[in-house]
């Protein structure tokens, strides 16, 4: 069965279609491969959530008009800070972030070595993505808040990020789906998963049926954890009647 389908492809002009297709279905190629691009793009999202948005709502809260403003100084530094972390491409970045990698990891080759520069690529855009959906919430609710007494923890927790909520996944959703895309990208200069099946195997070697099975997984992927997205963010939406 397998020798007839790559006949088929090799007389469609693929080349070592056996070959391709025997490495396709080693249990110790591509199942390993998916696991690696999730498992790492995964983490760092955890990881880029647990710094940027403490960032994001800092971002918003300490303003001069915030609930609680912050030294004028601190938050320049800060907008800078971010805006500089996310002008840099992230290939160039993950390459200033080796020495990182290692002090931490203790290596720079591999996918778990990619979790650093991933998380600090996606920390300062997860700041923007929660500052975005942070300032999108109606004005008076807060105010509405403060009247009552509400400290500005209790603000946070209990107003702006529940009303704040589906905006809040459709930007985790779009996050996660970057640092997806990162990850990918890793495969070039030493992470693992499909993005490096794809540029070191599949293009790198000519293969294109690894090169186009792995892309389609790839797009399998972004398009399973948008759904999940979009499905809990209009269920969690107050605005929209769920019957």
């Amino acid at each position: 069965m397998l020798e007839t389908i790559a006949s088929t492809l090799e007389s469609w002009g693929v080349n070592k279609a056996l070959d391709q297709l025997e490495f396709l279905l080693d249990p110790a190629n591509l199942p390993l491969a998916v696991w690696e691009t999730l498992y790492a793009p995964l983490i760092a999202a955890v990881l880029a959530y647990v710094i940027g948005l403490p960032l994001g709502v800092l971002l918003v809260t300490g303003e001069e008009t915030g609930i609680r403003p912050m030294p004028k100084g601190i938050m320049q530094a800060l907008n800078t800070v971010i805006n500089l972390l996310r002008s840099i491409p992230f290939l160039i970045l993950m390459v200033m972030v080796f020495p990182l990698s290692r002090l931490i990891l203790g290596t720079t080759i591999g996918t778990t070595a990619t979790i650093v520069p991933l998380t600090v690529a996606a920390a300062p855009y997860v700041a923007r993505l929660v500052e975005s959906s942070l300032r999108e919430m109606d004005r008076g609710v807060v105010e509405a808040a403060q009247s009552m007494g509400c400290s500005t923890w209790q603000i946070v927790t209990k107003v702006m990020l529940p009303e704040c909520l589906p905006s809040l996944i459709n930007g985790a959703t779009n996050a996660t789906i970057t640092i997806l895309g990162y990850g990918a990208m890793a495969g070039n200069i030493g992470g693992g998963g499909l993005g490096a099946i794809a540029l070191m195997r599949g293009h790198g070697r000519g293969q294109t049926v690894v090169l186009y099975v792995a892309v389609i997984l790839l797009v399998i992927m972004v398009q399973i954890i948008q759904s999940v997205g979009t499905a809990l963010s209009i269920k969690l939406d107050k605005r929209i009647s769920h019957k």
